[in-house]
């Protein structure tokens, strides 16, 4: 946290936090995908509706109460939280496709109201004014920086803690078998439940502060198609069996497609990620820290 607020002290081009949010957010986005997809097995398409969601709820309460943005973040969270669980209860009885399927739906539904909710911009979108300054630190999208830059510790611990608790090992059975865990008498449904509620809460989190980083809200972006691939891509690339995986998926892709942004085009950024995709399924399919972990046994042997 300290080298963060010396980071935000430094006289460097304000580009430099814009883009070092976007790969922070996508940090706390492929964690929390990881945490349901990447430990207990279930691939999640509804990323953009968490995330949004989060987005929404901030700009409701920007509307109506002028709420700072820690209280948003906590909002977006618990709202996102809420979400979570209640889709766990409807869907969590699927199995493979037809779960990515239903969380596939539920981004498509949430748009279709949050595109008749004209308290929050509706289908035209909602402006939305930051502050110029934050007091010490300086400019807001420091600021911004700083705070995507908390809510990733606190998304890597959060997967860290779980990734070696019982908690972890409860949803490791069940991303191997599912049925043979039910038959041991392991509370799946339950594990299910936490797991779809912890993954929400974060991508909720991630969503709260973007209204103040883009300006401009409006539907296309914030249920953007971006945020459901590269939330799958990011653990895939890095691995989906350890909280380092998604960091290093998550720092390795949103680096490449700012720098890509920079100098060819943003249309290009789905395009890096489906050919890295493709080439790490056939070279390195455990991800990096799987190649990384095979190449160090071997040395060992």
């Amino acid at each position: 946290m300290g080298g963060g607020i010396l980071l935000a002290n430094l006289r460097v081009n304000p580009y430099v936090y814009f883009a070092g949010y976007v790969v922070l957010q996508y940090v706390v986005i492929a964690t929390a995908w990881n945490i349901l997809g990447g430990y207990a097995g279930y691939v999640n398409f509804g990323t953009p509706a968490f995330f949004a969601l989060g987005a929404y709820t901030a700009i409701f309460l920007i509307e109506a109460f002028t709420a700072p943005l820690p209280v948003l973040i906590l909002a977006g969270g618990l709202v996102s939280a809420l979400l979570g669980l209640g889709i766990g209860y409807l869907t969590l009885r699927l199995r493979g496709v037809f779960f990515s399927i239903a969380t596939f739906a539920l981004a498509v539904v949430l748009q279709t109201l949050i595109i008749n909710w004209d308290f929050v911009g509706g289908s035209r979108g909602a402006y939305i004014i930051r502050p110029a300054e934050v007091p010490i630190l300086g400019s807001y999208i420091q600021y911004l920086f700083l705070v995507m830059l908390v809510l990733s510790v606190v998304a890597l611990a959060t997967a860290r803690i779980i990734e070696q608790s019982r908690l972890g090992y409860g949803f490791a059975t069940i991303r191997d078998d599912e049925l043979a865990a039910e038959a041991c008498g392991v509370p799946t449904l339950r594990l299910k439940l936490i797991a779809t509620t912890i993954s929400g809460a974060l991508m909720g989190m991630a969503g709260a502060p973007f209204p103040y980083y883009i300006g401009y809200l409006q539907p296309s972006s914030a249920f953007g198609l971006e945020y459901a691939v590269n939330s799958i891509a990011m653990p895939m690339i890095g691995g989906t069996t350890s909280w380092v995986g998604p960091l290093i998926g998550a720092i390795l892709l949103g680096a490449l497609q700012q720098i890509a942004t920079v100098t060819i085009s943003s249309a290009v950024n789905l395009l890096i990620v489906g050919l890295l995709l493709v080439a790490f399924v056939v070279i390195a399919p455990n991800g990096i820290v799987g190649l990384v972990q095979g190449w160090t046994r071997g040395r060992t042997k």
